[in-house]
């Protein structure tokens, strides 16, 4: 090999001046990829490299070594060192194709709350005060469970706000409430549970999780007073008391004492999501089903709604016989709720700002549902809520004029208008003929876009 041999091959080190040996090495490993310096060729030996570029031996023997360990090189002892064979045909590096459709511009599903109203200011105070009190120890690997300060708020919060009956060593904090109904799901079939019970309609998602572990999904009826305990036959059900989704209703006083009794009876499970119980509008919020029967009913709560999807921080109030469970099936799948987001929620709550970012925010979505009351109220299509929707939450639930736009034509129309919504049709469980339906959040929209959103919407709608 002759000098001149870097210039014939363009290493390009002519970008970076005279290389170190960190830079040599990646000038190499490049155009071994590149297939400049294709399998089995030679390269020159250190002493030839070095008086080509100018540089010191041990700058090129360092770049080879790492090379060597690397695998791009080969090395043998009394053998020139050549690139290695196995990297003769590398694999292309490229994104897999997942199209992403266009982002709506006017974004009216369910479930999503007024991201750009997030108490940043609050947040960012209570993260600092927890990075400046929290010691050194609990940066390590942490509970499972939870950090103690955040399962200490929570409790205190549930029990004052949401009437829940629970003690911190009840409470297991999770990644979100999906994970919280995957790990329930989990605890309950590893004990022979092999099948769940939820409302008809539900969320398709949810009802998923359980599928997914090969338990059968049983859809039971709901009408204006919630679940029809009558038909409900699994030992496990999944429930929405405060606030039905996607109906909108609440269950009935009757309704609810009857299914405790039979939880106790049957030694059932109830699993209540109270997924946005604490906005109610035209009362107080209606206390949990969990503080009727807290040794049948596992409690779960999340920031989704009242803060943001991003934290991923939800939580279960469980019957005792269910924690241990739980708390090892979560300890096993390392999936945990990350730190620093706990111990912020824990200061956002002890601090009386997240009861205040709440009370704000229920102020909002009310006027909100009355806006969109109001429009929908000025239009020559006949929707009309459902019947027994109360005045709560984040979505309303609108019947479609029999006469007016078909599900499918709403969701053409509103593609064309550049609206995300959700029609009722994929939620309800048994299958058949079923009252067709849309379902609008109308949480999502910024504060300042959401009256052109509204006439999109409207738009969208009309006959």
């Amino acid at each position: 090999m002759t000098a001149g041999w870097s210039t014939s091959l363009d290493l390009h080190l002519d970008r970076v001046g005279r290389p170190d040996s960190r830079k040599l090495a990646e000038a190499l490993r490049t155009a071994i990829r590149d297939g400049r310096l294709p399998a089995g060729s030679r390269v020159p030996s250190t002493r030839t490299l070095a008086a080509d570029l100018g540089v010191a031996r041990g700058t090129v023997t360092r770049a080879y070594d790492q090379l060597v360990t690397e695998g791009f090189l080969l090395s043998r002892q009394g053998a020139p060192t050549t690139v290695a064979e196995r990297l003769a045909s590398p694999d292309p590096v490229a994104a897999p194709h997942r199209p992403e459709p266009p982002a709506p511009h006017w974004d009216f599903r369910p479930g999503r709350p007024n991201l750009s109203s997030f108490p940043r200011r609050d947040w960012l105070a209570a993260s600092r005060r927890a990075l400046q009190t929290t010691p050194a120890g609990d940066l390590d690997y942490g509970d499972p469970q939870g950090h103690p300060a955040l399962r200490a708020a929570l409790t205190d919060y549930l029990v004052r706000v949401r009437a829940v009956a629970t003690t911190p060593d009840r409470i297991i904090i999770c990644n979100g409430y999906s994970q919280a109904l995957s790990l329930l799901s989990k605890a309950l079939n590893d004990q022979g549970l092999d099948s769940i019970d939820f409302e008809d309609p539900s969320l398709p998602q949810l009802r998923a999780i359980p599928a997914g572990l090969g338990m059968a999904v049983r859809g039971v009826p709901v009408d204006s007073d919630g679940i029809d305990v009558a038909q409900q036959l699994s030992r496990a059900v999944v429930v929405t008391p405060a606030h039905q989704f996607p109906l909108g209703t609440t269950m009935s006083s009757a309704r609810r004492t009857e299914l405790v009794q039979l939880a106790k009876a049957d030694d059932r499970l109830i699993i209540e999501d109270d997924y946005d119980g604490e906005f109610r509008f035209d009362r107080q919020p209606i206390g949990s089903l969990q503080g009727m029967a807290p040794n049948h009913v596992a409690y779960a709560g999340t920031a989704s709604k009242t803060l943001a999807p991003a934290l991923r921080l939800a939580w279960l109030a469980l019957p005792p016989q269910l924690v241990t469970p739980v708390r090892t099936l979560k300890e096993h799948s390392g999936l945990h709720a990350p730190l620093f987001e706990q111990l912020a929620m824990a200061e956002l709550i002890r601090s009386g700002a997240y009861d205040q970012h709440v009370r704000r925010s229920r102020a909002v979505y009310r006027r909100r549902r009355e806006q969109l009351l109001d429009a929908l109220s000025g239009m020559r299509a006949n929707h009309r809520p459902y019947p027994a929707g109360i005045s709560a939450g984040l979505h309303i639930t609108l019947q479609l004029d029999p006469e007016g736009p078909t599900e499918r034509e709403v969701l053409t129309r509103a593609r064309k208008h550049s609206v995300d919504l959700e029609v009722l049709g994929p939620h309800w469980v048994a299958p058949g003929e079923h009252p067709p339906g849309v379902v609008i959040g109308y949480a999502a929209p910024a504060e300042h876009a959401f009256r052109p959103a509204l006439q999109a919407l409207v738009t969208v709608l009309q006959r």
